[in-house]
């Protein structure tokens, strides 16, 4: 396969938002096993879910991955560099 056939494994504005958010929440909710206190686990857990939901909204206003190659096929539309008809060997 060549470099191009690989999609971008999460390589976007909205995973890596999302994924220093969760990881902030993960902080600050491990705190909690410092300094025994429920409102730090309780506050990591508010900032992972409000991570999770961040990365979900970025990826709908246009921040995440454009469509894969597999979902544009299962869509109908050609690949780059091929057309309809194309069965895509030389």
């Amino acid at each position: 396969m060549s470099e191009t056939a690989h999609e971008s494994h999460g390589h976007s504005t909205a995973a890596w938002t999302s994924v220093g958010v969760i990881l902030l929440g993960g902080l600050i909710s491990s705190l909690a096993l410092i300094f025994p206190s429920a409102f730090f686990f309780w506050v990591g857990v508010a900032v992972m879910v409000v991570g999770a939901a961040l990365g979900k909204i970025l990826s709908m206003a246009g921040y995440g991955d454009k469509a894969s190659s597999h979902a544009a096929r299962a869509a109908g539309h050609a690949e780059p560099g091929q057309n309809r008809h194309d069965s895509g060997t030389a």
